[in-house]
Formats: structure tokens, sequence, C-alpha cells
């Protein structure tokens, strides 16, 4: 019998009879269908409340240092203990963020810059520091950071949120690094398109504002300093943490839904007819802080986590994966509170045992993965505070086929369904309904059977679906449909 593919997620359009899926979880794209997702793996102890933002820096001789905020603190972690210490200014406590943003942190050479809307923009040099200080040069106070060349660009300004303003050419933290017309250090008032709502770095820069996009160009030489020119109108960016840089190209989701820029390009729609529509209705508008975009340095996928309107206060609880290279996206259930990049910090045999509370039979991650990498990879803080890479072990997978159904004519299997996966252990089952108006109802599951390869079940409806589901834990590698052992139609009783 043909395979019925596990289809493209889309979950907008109808699946009947279609070369489409409305319903896949916990998975990601594949060339040959869909593979697995991994649940988070504890690194770190407990940051000791919420997470409010995190970074990820690193020093000449390749070690990284890590950084977390909370609402009213910056920690830094032991890359030995793997615990948390308090670095912020002076060691008292900062004045809190607002409810709806996080701390943002960029590294410019041994700099690592801290910005919140609530606070003087802080530094700490990785290289000698022991704590953050105000950064140097009275630069504003603002909610958003990012490099641009050879400058630092803040948005989001508390005194002016129309406004955007760097640093001095190569020069972030001293005396006249913000004093404009010295050393190229100047700002730029928008005119029109509401407020700077995020800014995206490289040799170029994005400016996204609440409806207009504009590129920043540098001009060397030029009394300008930038050449800001529109290249979006009547577009904006919604949720200012979704903004995500990949490379060379910047996503985002506005109220038109999750868009792509490439170099030198315009925005293009990557969600429309596909997730746009489902995603917005499930997600909750109050929490824009936990909507956060962040790129997996190890592979061409983007990453937008965030709370679902049934989701719990203070922390995401689902994520939107989208494959830039096979242009597919699919929908995932994690918990956490901040998600970001970065390298795993090295550590001694010593230190396991304040991890791991030297029981090694409990570390969810191989004795391997404990040293001094180079590439960063995905991590976050879950919901107990506590930092980790997606590493742990599969989590529970879902699949289901389009709705298949012709013309009435009833749908007969009397053998079973054979999942086309290497997974060991799999439970597969078939909807039912008796038009297109009825709610589809699954009946019982069958587990694979380890010698036919078979998930046997009997069927006769007019329209169904056929769903397998991998157990949590359950280690695999691909999965791309179902094959019918002995599927027919006919008759219209």
């Amino acid at each position: 019998m043909a395979l019925i593919p596990f289809a493209e997620y889309r979950p907008d359009v109808s699946d009947y009879q279609a070369a489409t899926g409305r319903s896949v979880l916990n998975v990601v794209p594949r060339g040959d269908g869909y593979g697995p997702f991994p649940s988070l793996a504890a690194l770190s102890q407990s940051l000791g409340q919420q997470c409010r933002g995190a970074f990820a820096a690193y020093k000449t001789d390749g070690s990284v240092v890590v950084f977390g905020a909370t609402a009213t603190d910056l920690y830094v972690m032991n890359n030995t203990t793997f615990g948390w210490g308090r670095v912020s200014k002076g060691g008292a406590a900062y004045a809190a963020i607002s409810a709806g943003d996080l701390w943002q942190f960029r590294q410019f050479n041994n700099l690592v810059i801290a910005v919140q809307a609530n606070t003087v923009p802080q530094v700490y040099d990785i290289s000698s520091a022991s704590a953050f200080v105000d950064l140097a040069g009275n630069p504003p106070q603002a909610r958003y950071i990012d490099i641009v060349g050879r400058f630092v660009v803040l948005a989001g300004l508390l005194s002016n949120p129309n406004r955007v303003q760097w640093s001095g050419l190569n020069d972030v933290n001293g005396p006249n690094s913000w004093t404009p017309g010295l050393n190229s250090s100047d700002y730029q008032d928008l005119a029109d398109g509401g407020f700077a709502r995020g800014i995206a770095g490289g040799e170029t820069g994005i400016i996204l504002q609440d409806t207009i996009i504009r590129r920043m160009i540098y001009l060397p030489g030029d009394s300008r300093v930038f050449q800001i020119e529109k290249i979006a109108e009547k577009l904006g960016i919604y949720g200012s943490y979704s903004l995500v840089r990949s490379g060379a190209s910047v996503f985002f989701y506005s109220l038109k839904g999750f868009h792509r820029i490439d170099p030198g390009g315009s925005p293009v729609q990557i969600g429309r007819e596909r997730v746009d529509r489902s995603f917005f209705a499930d997600l909750d508008a109050s929490s824009p802080q936990l909507f956060q975009g962040a790129a997996d340095p190890r592979s061409s996928r983007v990453f937008w986590f965030y709370r679902s309107v049934n989701g719990q206060a203070n922390q995401f609880d689902k994520a939107l994966c989208y494959d830039a290279v096979l242009d597919k996206f699919t929908p995932l259930r994690v918990s956490g509170e901040c998600v970001f990049e970065l390298s795993q910090p090295g550590i001694t045999l010593e230190a396991l045992d304040t991890l791991v509370n030297v029981n090694l039979d409990a570390m969810t991650q191989s004795l391997d993965s404990f040293q001094a990498a180079i590439v960063p990879e995905l991590a976050a803080f879950d919901s107990a505070h506590t930092l980790g890479f997606f590493r742990g072990p599969n989590l529970e997978a879902t699949l289901e086929t389009a709705e298949q159904g012709t013309a009435g004519l009833r749908i007969k299997e009397k053998v079973g369904i054979r999942p086309i996966t290497d997974a060991p252990v799999i439970y597969g089952s078939a909807s039912r309904r008796e038009n297109l108006q009825q709610a589809a109802v699954y009946g019982a599951e069958s587990r694979v059977n380890a010698v036919t390869g078979l998930c046997n079940m009997l069927l006769d409806t007019r329209y169904s679906r056929f769903k397998c589901r991998i157990p949590a834990g359950a280690f695999w590698t691909f999965i791309n449909g179902v094959e019918p052992a002995s599927l027919r139609t006919g008759g219209r009783r």
C-alpha cells in the first residue's frame, strides 16, 4: 500500500485529502519527514528567582562567562560549582525591570553591556571586573541594544522611545563615547512609524518600529554616520523579543505574521496560511517578555518560545520551530523562563559532586559533555530557575496524517498500519467520523508488533486520520509516514 506521509505542518488550512497536516507535536523538520526534539537537561544550580535575561560572553582564550538576570539583580555563573554570584553594581539591587521587559546584553570586545529601561546601562569587563558599573559617557537608559559594525546602538530609550542612539566608533565606554558629534557618536529621531521596538545588528542594522522597518547603513567619512532608510511600511514588530538574528538573516513576528529579512532584502512572510492564525490565537499577549526568539547555532532552525493562553504564570510553555532551509514549521511543548545561546563551560570531576550530588546514575548528560566547548548551542532556564541545555531524553512525539476520505465512500482497514520510522517503540491509532461536520474520535492505541512492524487495528468509517505516538525517552532519528496494510474504499453504507 502507498505511503501516507506525515505532511508539512500547516494548521491554518484544512487537511482534508491535503498535502499538509494540522497536528504534529515535539518534532523538528527533516528532509525525510520529522525528527525528535530533546528535553532540557539541567546544568547549573538554581538562580533563585525567575530569570529575566541571560547571556554568554567569550574571553580571548575561548572560555565562557555566563550571566543571568532577575528583576532587580545581575549574576555570573561559577564555572566550577555552577552556582550564581551576584555582580550587581555596588552589590545593591537595581530598580525593578518593567513587567513586560527582559534585560538585554551584548558583548563589545571584553565589555558586556546590559540594559533595561529603568537603569543606566551597565558594563562588565570580563577580563578583570568583579561587578557591573555604570557605562561611561552618560548613555541614555534603553530597553534594547545591539552592535552595528563597530558601534553600540540603543533603542527603546526611556527619554525618547522614537529615537535610536549610537556610541562613538569603536568607543563605547569612554568619557565622550555617547556625546553626539564626537567620534561619529550621534542619534536619529524617527519621525514616523512609532516607537523603536528593537535593533538587529550586523554589518548593517535593522530598526523595527511599531509600523515601519528601517535599515542602517554605515557611511564612512560622512557626517550623517548612518544612512537610515525605510524598507517596509505598515509593517512592524509585535513582541520585541521575537526578534532573532540568525547568521545574516533576521526573523521577527508582526501582527501580519512571521517574517524573514535576508541581507539587502525586504521582509518576506513565512507563516502566511501556514501557522500565523493558529499561533496568534494561542499566544498570551499579556506576557510579551515570555515571547522569545532564538536561533539554534548548530542548525538552520529558529525557535519562538511563548506563553500560551492556557499557560502558567511567569514561564513559556510552548514553542514554534522554523527550519529556514527546509522552510517548514513544527510546534513544541516545552516550559521555561528564558532562552539564549551558550557554549558548554568546562567542569572538573570534583565539581560534578555539587551538580549531581555524587549520584552519577542520576545524570541526564554524558560525562563526555562536560568539557570546554567553543560551538554554542541552545540553552534555557527552566521553571525551577535552573540553566540547562536541550540535551535530555527525547520528548513524547505525536504526528497525524492528513484526513483520508473519498466522495463519502467507506474506508476499511482490517490489518493495521506500518509506521515508517526507526523508533523501537511506537503506538498507532486512527480517528473516525461519518461526515465532515462531526468531531473526529480516535480509537484505542496499538503498540507496534516487534515481528511484523504493524500497529494492528480495525477501521470502518468514512473519514479518518492515522496517528503515531512515540513515548518520551525513546531513542529514534526519523519518522515520515505510515503504510496501511490493507486499506480500501468502497460502498456508502
